[in-house]
């Protein structure tokens, strides 16, 4: 057999190898989004001041009432008024006495400072425990609770960074549309006491 002959055969193989890394790597990762959201992506941000999760039905806002306290709903996808998830949310909100709040972002697009200030103040304000959520409860869901460890729990710049990780589903990486959260985060950090970074 030549050379080239074997190399060709070896070239094959170490493809097939890597093609077969890259499907279960993939499969891996999948599921773990899959169950990820499918058991509501929900998190402890502060245990018994803040908690995060993905778009709650009614029976997940009345659990999470009954285990965490739950006192406030803060949702970052904005009022959607007429859309099922949203009248929903309300109507389980005032059956349990929860106080709802919105604020509308996008997991695409930038906040300016003033905007993440305001974000920080109602998170703030909010009667504790808050739940915060969007719509995965991975992108937006991340940035407030990034913002919540560093503003208000003032937690250290890693520890708040950490709430946009894979952990939670988030992908943040350049050129990604998502990379709009961690440009919100970084545009604030020098304000948050984070200098140097």
């Amino acid at each position: 057999m030549s050379f080239f002959r074997r190399y060709i055969d070896w070239s094959f193989t170490y493809v097939r190898l890597a093609g077969l890394g890259l499907l279960i790597g993939g499969s891996v990762m999948g599921g773990y989004l899959y169950t990820l959201q499918y058991k509501g992506n929900i998190h402890a941000i502060v245990v018994g001041q803040a908690y995060r999760s993905n778009q709650p039905d009614p029976a997940r806002i009345a659990s999470m009432q009954k285990l965490y306290g739950i006192k406030t709903i803060i949702n970052l996808r904005g009022a959607e008024p007429g859309s099922k998830w949203y009248d929903e949310e309300i109507a389980a909100a005032k059956t349990l006495g929860i106080s709802h709040t919105d604020f509308a972002m996008s997991s695409s697009k930038q906040l300016n400072p003033a905007q993440t200030r305001q974000l920080i103040a109602l998170m703030q304000n909010a009667e504790k425990p808050v739940l915060i959520h969007c719509k995965s409860g991975s992108d937006r869901t991340g940035l407030a609770a990034a913002l919540y460890v560093a503003a208000i729990a003032k937690g250290s710049e890693s520890k708040a960074e950490r709430q946009l990780s894979i952990a939670y589903g988030h992908f943040g990486f350049p050129l990604s549309p998502t990379y709009a959260m961690e440009k919100t985060f970084e545009a604030i950090e020098a304000e948050l006491g984070y200098t140097g970074s």
